[in-house]
């Protein structure tokens, strides 16, 4: 898997010509070295990063029912749809705009920070908004629960895609090395928390909301301490990547669109389907970000640019289709 096939490259300013500038080194050559090493980075900065995902992946495990296996069993091409969805037609999508003009117009850092949050699918804040906003929360947990596992091997698959058409080679992760992180921070404690549930479900039911709002706001302490740390290039940030941030909106939208779409009829499934697509899991791509970028002041920027931006998108998408009229979806309604 090839992520710094997006990143950017310092080529030494003696090796410039007069014929113009030369193609971006082969990743792993001296001019640009391979961020490999994790034991770079801090056991408390990965700490940091890791605790508010897996305690989102906990609250999510605590709050599954039996109510989402039905939807399991009853509604295999809607799971089927959203689920490919979220995992590959968004990230294709972020591809297709990367290859077009705005893509060649943006600096690398915007376009690893585009690339790495769209091929992050299960944003656990996802169930929260499904609540607020009329979704179905059983249906967005079940997605979610499934994106996680597909993520071990879609991320990978992905990053090669991505590597590929950038025409960059020479370094590849294994999805055995994504499956590790994904696996720790989001696989074992949802895990964790369905044993739970099923041994303790009053246990379960009473720490739920609390352990839901804690992670909630140990991301939003990510957030803001990713924020503070790189708020110097935040300031000159918009000014100069306004064809990022194009690229960004157009994303958004799009994936907005596309989850409407995927969830047929019935209002709770079209702003359960909109939500799955359109949001992203930003505690994964920070971390990626953290562990597997060489510079990853810029792209951490990049990543915080696009979450607001599907913030001030999503929020009049999801009121114009609060005004939509309710249609029936459930199982016996309408088997899809």
């Amino acid at each position: 898997m090839s992520f710094l096939a997006l990143a950017p490259c310092q080529v030494p300013a003696q090796a410039a010509g007069p014929v113009g500038p030369r193609p971006a080194p082969a990743l792993g050559s001296a001019a640009n070295p391979l961020p490999l090493d994790v034991s770079r980075i801090s056991p408390l900065a990965q700490l940091i990063f890791k605790v508010p995902v897996f305690a989102l992946m906990f609250a999510l495990g605590l709050g599954l029912t039996g109510d989402a296996l039905v939807i399991f069993r009853t509604r295999p091409g809607l799971i089927a749809r959203l689920l490919f969805g979220s995992c590959i037609l968004v990230p294709l999508l972020a591809l297709l705009v990367l290859k077009g003009p705005l893509g060649a117009a943006m600096a690398p850092p915007a376009r690893l920070a585009i690339a790495l949050i769209a091929v992050c699918p299960s944003a656990p804040l996802t169930l929260r908004k499904a609540r607020k906003h009329g979704g179905n929360w059983n249906l967005a947990a079940l997605i979610q629960v499934l994106a996680a596992m597909t993520a071990i091997v879609s991320i990978p698959l992905l990053a090669d895609l991505y590597s590929s058409s950038f025409g960059v080679q020479d370094w590849d992760i294994k999805p055995q090395q994504i499956a590790k992180q994904i696996i720790s921070v989001q696989l074992l404690p949802l895990g964790l928390a369905i044993l739970v549930r099923r041994w303790r479900p009053d246990l379960a039911s009473r720490f739920e909301g609390p352990i839901e709002k804690l992670a909630g706001l140990l991301l939003m302490l990510l957030i803001v301490v990713v924020l503070i740390k790189t708020f110097p290039l935040l300031a000159g940030y918009v000014p100069a990547n306004g064809p990022a941030l194009l690229a960004m909106a157009l994303v958004v939208l799009g994936s907005l669109v596309l989850g409407y779409g995927l969830g047929g009829p019935g209002r709770s499934h079209r702003v359960t389907g909109s939500l799955l697509t359109s949001m992203r899991n930003p505690g994964l791509a920070l971390l990626f970000s953290s562990l597997y970028v060489q510079t990853p002041e810029p792209v951490k920027v990049g990543i915080l640019c696009y979450l607001l931006i599907n913030m001030l998108l999503s929020i009049p998408f999801l009121r114009w289709l609060g005004k939509e009229p309710a249609i029936d979806s459930s199982p016996a309604a309408a088997q899809v």
